[in-house]
């Protein structure tokens, strides 16, 4: 297979990227490999298919989207370091169709309440599979909130909305020390809905943003159009992660 030549930002997008602590750049993928993993994830899968964060390691298709030259060479850039993956997923919402609601959407929140490392110099690739936009569900995020280090949170209670959860995670520091911390969907305290931007992402494009920059969606209210995304978390080379389950990261190049 002939070697694809990694994008460049140019200094005005690095510039952005760091001002507003997030960054959209279209045709990453093309139409075909969009299709092509969304067809591949349309096929019957077994019981407890996608139920971990590591599918990058053991499955050709989904180590493409994450190891994407297009996409490792932008966070290259950006971490300004050799990029390590932390985990993967395959974000799917359906319409509302017929029902009341459609798929719910993710409770706005830091990367860095879920994936806390150190340095805390956590990011993601947020890759549209399929148009996106507010009516469907899309990406949102909060320009300059990562000015701010972590914000306090509280458990999301707007279930239309949003999905909700709880789940408890097994930690360990670079000492050895293990413990365990119960995580829940958060959401922002004080956040103030005018500062949140639902971004328009058309199919190959992506949103690179940092792990304390504010984001989520909302449910797809479309009565016909899938919202398809993949995600992929990145840390420098050397970061250390807390959570067990995605301590063996994975070089991204």
């Amino acid at each position: 297979m002939e070697t694809q030549e990694r994008l460049r930002l140019t200094p005005a997008q690095i510039e952005q990227y760091h001002r507003d602590g997030y960054l959209v750049v279209h045709d990453l993928l093309t139409d075909e490999e969009a299709s092509a993993f969304v067809a591949y994830e349309s096929a019957p899968r077994p019981e407890g298919w996608r139920q971990n964060l590591r599918h990058h390691v053991d499955d050709a298709r989904w180590r493409h989207l994450a190891t994407h030259p297009n996409v490792t060479g932008i966070v290259q850039q950006l971490l300004e370091a050799r990029p390590m993956i932390v985990q993967t997923m395959y974000l799917e919402k359906q319409p509302a169709g017929e029902a009341d609601k459609g798929g719910q959407g993710v409770a706005l929140h830091q990367d860095l309440h879920y994936l806390p490392c150190a340095p805390e110099k956590l990011m993601a690739c947020w890759l549209a599979l399929s148009d996106t936009d507010a009516e469907n569900g899309g990406l949102c995020v909060v320009p300059g909130s990562h000015h701010h280090g972590l914000h306090t949170t509280h458990k999301n209670e707007n279930a239309d909305e949003h999905d909700a959860w709880e789940v408890e995670y097994g930690m360990r520091d670079q000492e050895g020390k293990e413990w365990t911390e119960r995580m829940y969907s958060f959401e922002i305290d004080g956040l103030d809905p005018d500062d949140v931007v639902r971004l328009t992402v058309p199919k190959g494009g992506g949103v690179f943003f940092t792990g304390l920059t504010i984001h989520g969606s909302y449910a797809n209210r479309s009565t016909h159009r899938v919202r398809r995304a993949f995600a992929t978390h990145f840390i420098p080379e050397g970061a250390w992660m807390y959570r067990t389950d995605v301590q063996d990261v994975m070089p991204a190049l």
